[in-house]
């Protein structure tokens, strides 16, 4: 029994442990990418393709602009891009599957063709034509991240809402004159908080790799915009040329936020799973 006990406090010390490492991590990006004076990243013709040194950790790009500087201010973007997506869609998703699983009918099964609908169309086209549709750029990056991250969220939303509404307290508050928004309010979105917090976290780091993924492509942040995207896409014209250190550490530290909250999720994930504590 102390062993399956030990195993629990151990997964809980690490999903801590991950939480507490993104946080910092992207709390630091942030504030830095912030903070940081457009100066400490522009140009400088007489310092092009200078390779990583004590002045320049992550070296400098063709036009001289300090690569640590242009990526700390790139992940910033990222970061503020994932954070509103984030929030918005998981919104989205929490409206969606409490709707559709207290009103049932034609409202379920219009969620549900929505559902499918957004995730029958390839991920990464979707996300394109929003962005084209939006102009690109910021507005059009976000918008597209916000509008087709939801459907997984609200399938998961739906699904444990249906489990709810059944109980005997719900039942007994429709008894009592509660209307389906008070009972749903009151009874059945408390009950779900768990899982919607964890699809939240899960979804900030797609929504970071998608944002990069839209702008590597040319239908995101402009060019003249520092953003991890941006700086991967020009980093494609040089590395063939040896100049490596424009693409592995802006990669890297995308790669990193992304690894973070993933492990995260998925360990408070299985924490708050009642069956994991076999594990």
């Amino acid at each position: 029994m102390s062993k399956k006990k030990g195993g629990f406090w151990n997964r809980r010390r690490k999903t801590l442990f991950f939480i507490g490492a993104a946080t910092v991590y992207l709390t630091t990006a942030l504030v830095m990418g912030l903070l940081t004076a457009p100066e400490r990243y522009g140009i400088d013709y007489s310092a092009r393709f200078v390779p990583p040194c004590f002045a320049h950790p992550f070296g400098t790009d063709d036009m001289g602009r300090d690569m640590f500087f242009r990526s700390v201010k790139g992940l910033s973007n990222s970061i503020v891009i994932g954070i509103l997506a984030s929030i918005v869609s998981s919104l989205i998703a929490l409206v969606f599957g409490v709707t559709a699983a207290v009103r049932g009918g034609v409202v379920d099964r219009f969620v549900n063709w929505c559902v499918d609908l957004c995730m029958g169309i390839p991920h990464l086209i979707l996300l394109i034509l929003i962005s084209f549709m939006m102009g690109k750029g910021g507005k059009g990056v976000m918008t597209a991240v916000a509008l087709t991250h939801w459907p997984e969220l609200t399938r998961l939303v739906r699904a444990e809402v249906l489990q709810i509404r059944s109980e005997q307290y719900v039942q007994a508050s429709y008894r009592m004159g509660k209307t389906w928004f008070q009972a749903a309010r009151e009874h059945m979105i408390p009950q779900v908080i768990p899982v919607y917090l964890i699809g939240v976290i899960l979804l900030f780091p797609h929504a970071i790799m998608h944002e990069a993924a839209v702008t590597f492509l040319g239908f995101g942040f402009p060019a003249e915009v520092p953003a991890i995207g941006v700086i991967l896409s020009e980093s494609m014209k040089h590395i063939t040329t040896g100049k490596w250190w424009m693409a592995v550490f802006p990669g890297l530290m995308l790669l990193l936020a992304v690894a973070l909250f993933d492990v995260a999720g998925e360990n408070l994930k299985r924490l708050m799973n009642p069956n994991s504590g076999n594990e």
